[in-house]
């Protein structure tokens, strides 16, 4: 075989990950869309579907759900969450069939009569179950208020 059909031949056998990282990338980014839209919904089979059995999600407040724990908030609209929007959003595969995102997002929900608009920056584990993408983990910490204009 001449070297160039085979350099070919190498750079498109090493291309073969990127790709494979960034279809992952695609369909973990998709599993939290739908995630948000079950969120926002309270739709029951939608966030069965996109949680984990084992899911651990800590709230900026440091109060901790499990599956069953948060998804009985949202479904007896106990907590209502009205508007959910990334301002960055970050996904780094973290080994076969692990993903980590993190980043910042935006979010304004309600507590009975209590609106609470949140700054978040969060980090999040997906973990590949049986060939669906789950969210295994959730941490996120509330960003400060931005600090006042000073004085001239």
């Amino acid at each position: 075989m001449n070297t160039l059909p085979r350099l070919l031949l190498l750079l498109g056998l090493a291309h073969l990950p990127a790709v494979a990282a960034d279809s992952i990338i695609d369909t973990v980014r998709h599993a939290d869309d739908q995630r948000v839209a079950a969120t926002l919904a309270a739709d029951k089979d939608g966030l069965n579907a996109a949680l984990s059995t084992e899911l651990h999600y800590t709230h900026a407040s440091g109060r901790i759900d499990t599956k069953a724990s948060y998804m009985g908030s949202f479904l007896s609209h106990s907590t209502i969450y009205d508007t959910y929007r990334y301002v960055e959003r970050t996904f780094l595969p973290a080994g076969t069939g692990s993903m980590l995102m993190y980043g910042r997002a935006l979010i304004d929900s309600r507590n009975g009569e209590k609106k609470t608009a949140h700054d978040l920056n969060f980090l999040a584990v997906w973990r590949e179950e049986n060939g669906v993408w789950r969210l295994l983990a959730w941490q996120s910490a509330e960003n400060p208020p931005p600090a006042p204009p000073a004085k001239p």
